[in-house]
């Protein structure tokens, strides 16, 4: 949760200075990513890039959940790690890059799943939760907590040449939920990465995305995107956005007519 930071010391004033001389930002925006904890659920293809962002821009507090291990296969999308990171924890080995990277930063693994018996524990006192895990079942898991919990969220997802962002809080009146988005959605093996393919820089570009989001929501710029969906076809170098309403009909957050 974040907590107040009332001064920003010299190394900081010298190494986010490219950040405070933003107006969007300034001192005081710096100071509230300080103070700020971010969930980051899944540190592989969109969360690897996200972490060391998140890191660098001077976000105070990360908690990395993923149960993973490194494997040679996720080298070319998954920046984080090299390959003399094969077979570590995932969430362990982000962390410690975490912590590398920024200053004063409080970088917390969790190597395990989350699921509807833990995710409340799990998000408890975080300011914004990036969801990049994937699959479904764990994408609905982590959006019905945080919905229940008001902590917005960033959701990002990628395939092959396509991504997909959002950020959600179906809370507020007029702004949907992520189930107003997806319903019930189930996983097919067909959709995985690992049957379909992906190219690196998707989840480059995503992940550096969801990491702006994540900034925005902490220090608030420029327009809101609460309510809409970038669609970016990357194959083709175009982008949109769609916009989202809230469905009245959602279990989650509508009332069923």
């Amino acid at each position: 949760m974040m907590t107040f930071v009332s001064r920003l010391d010299d190394e900081a004033l010298q190494r986010f200075a490219r950040q405070i001389i933003l107006r969007e930002i300034g001192g005081e925006g710096q100071r509230r990513l300080a103070a700020a904890t971010v969930v980051i659920v899944g540190a592989g293809g969109i969360g690897s890039p996200a972490i060391q962002y998140l890191a660098a821009a001077g976000i105070g507090g990360l908690r990395i959940i993923d149960d993973d291990a490194i494997e040679r296969s996720n080298l070319p999308r998954q920046t984080l790690y090299d390959g003399g990171d094969l077979g570590r924890s995932k969430a362990e080995t982000a962390a410690r890059r975490a912590t590398d990277l920024g200053l004063g930063i409080t970088a917390e693994p969790v190597r395990g799943r989350i699921d509807a018996d833990n995710a409340h524990m799990l998000l408890h006192g975080a300011d914004v939760v990036l969801d990049g895990c994937d699959n479904f079942a764990t994408r609905l898991v982590v959006a019905d907590a945080a919905l229940a919990l008001r902590i917005p969220l960033v959701s990002a997802a990628v395939g092959q040449f396509e991504g997909q962002l959002g950020v959600y809080r179906g809370w507020q009146p007029g702004l949907p939920c992520y189930r107003c988005f997806v319903g019930d959605a189930r996983d097919r093996a067909e959709d995985s990465c690992a049957e379909a393919g992906v190219l690196g820089p998707v989840t480059g570009v995503m992940g550096s995305l969801a990491a702006l989001e994540v900034l925005r929501a902490l220090v608030p710029f420029g327009a809101d995107p609460a309510g809409t969906v970038l669609i970016a076809d990357l194959l083709s170098l175009r982008f949109r956005t769609l916009r989202l309403p809230p469905d009245p009909a959602c279990r989650a957050c509508g009332i069923a007519a």
